[in-house]
């Protein structure tokens, strides 16, 4: 049972050094402060936000991801992005929440409004999508906008499973777990809006080449352990066994340290696959490759983005991020019963 191996009597634990592990320096979009006071309002007006959901959602701090995330994107472009990213994490939140059939139906309103802009609704989920899809389709790219739709798609579909797994009480075997996280992710999407924030739209042949594709999972791995490391004590206290270190600790037989450093470990494998075929990259011609080199900029970015973001925001340590960030000591809050 998934209680069994959370019954963890350990109260503190020891992050690994992520952020020195990291090549890639950090930047940050020079909009920001102009995107910040408008995304309180989109919260508010679009999203529906009030009371604890707004303050939770100001604490995620998706303006600053977006901002480290899209560096290179003008205040318009930059603006659509982190309306998503504002979007993106509601979803989550709502998928922590919901049952299989309140998930599914979510999924097929967004979805239903992606297929049909025009579609009249009163469904905040939905009115997010197209506020933020509506000014996207302006400008992106077709190849762009399908990777982006179809990312989506696949981020819904492995999260309904996921929702179905905790439902069951099943937990996932290791390999599964690497599978479909890349989808529960949502990279796939995140890496559409490099595309459209930057003005470029990869040739279909570039899109779908090996390394390219390589370069893309080892980043999405990157950020998936950062996040599933760094969301460790907020998924601990929620019960939440869809998590790379409680997978570990699951299926080696792992304590939380030991589990911890393992979890490390696996992102360092990730950013050596990254390295390594970063070497291997082809070249298409000059156009092209401007259009790559600008992209493979973009997915450093997302991977150095992630790991200052989760400590900066408050989403995962709330107001210790700062102390955590020097000292990588976290203390462990009671967990919430899954029974």
């Amino acid at each position: 049972m998934a209680t069994q191996f959370l019954s963890e009597t350990t109260q503190t634990f020891v992050l690994p050094d992520l952020l020195t592990m990291c090549p890639y320096p950090l930047r940050l979009n020079r909009h920001l402060s102009d995107v910040l006071p408008v995304e309180d309002k989109w919260l508010i007006e679009v999203g529906g936000f009030t009371g604890d959901k707004l303050e939770k959602a100001k604490a995620t701090s998706t303006a600053l991801l977006g901002a480290v995330y899209y560096a290179d994107a003008d205040a318009t472009r930059l603006r659509v992005c982190v309306d998503y990213l504002s979007f993106s994490f509601r979803v989550d939140d709502w998928f922590d929440e919901y049952d299989l059939g309140d998930a599914r139906a979510l999924w097929q309103a967004c979805m239903a409004t992606f297929r049909d802009p025009t579609l009249e609704t009163e469904e905040h989920s939905a009115l997010m999508v197209k506020s933020f899809f509506d000014c996207f389709r302006e400008t992106a790219g077709p190849g762009c906008t399908e990777r982006f739709v179809r990312g989506l798609d696949l981020y819904f579909s492995a999260s309904e499973r996921e929702i179905e797994r905790r439902t069951k009480g099943i937990i996932s075997d290791l390999e599964s777990y690497i599978v479909y996280r890349r989808n529960t992710s949502a990279c796939k999407p995140c890496y559409a809006l490099l595309e459209y924030a930057t003005g470029i739209d990869l040739p279909a042949e570039v899109a779908s080449h090996p390394v390219i594709i390589a370069l893309e999972e080892a980043a999405n791995d990157m950020i998936s352990w950062c996040n599933d490391i760094y969301s460790y004590k907020k998924e601990h206290a929620q019960g939440d066994v869809h998590n790379l270190v409680m997978i570990l600790m699951f299926d080696q037989g792992l304590d939380l340290q030991s589990a911890m450093y393992q979890a490390g470990a696996y992102w360092k494998a990730a950013l050596q696959r990254f390295e390594d075929n970063l070497t291997i990259l082809p070249t298409w011609g000059s156009d092209v490759d401007q259009m790559v080199a600008i992209y493979v900029q973009g997915l450093q970015d997302m991977i150095v983005g992630t790991l200052h973001w989760s400590f900066d925001a408050g989403r995962y340590f709330g107001k210790e991020g700062q102390q955590i960030k020097k000292d990588l000591i976290v203390r462990l809050p009671p967990m919430k019963s899954l029974l």
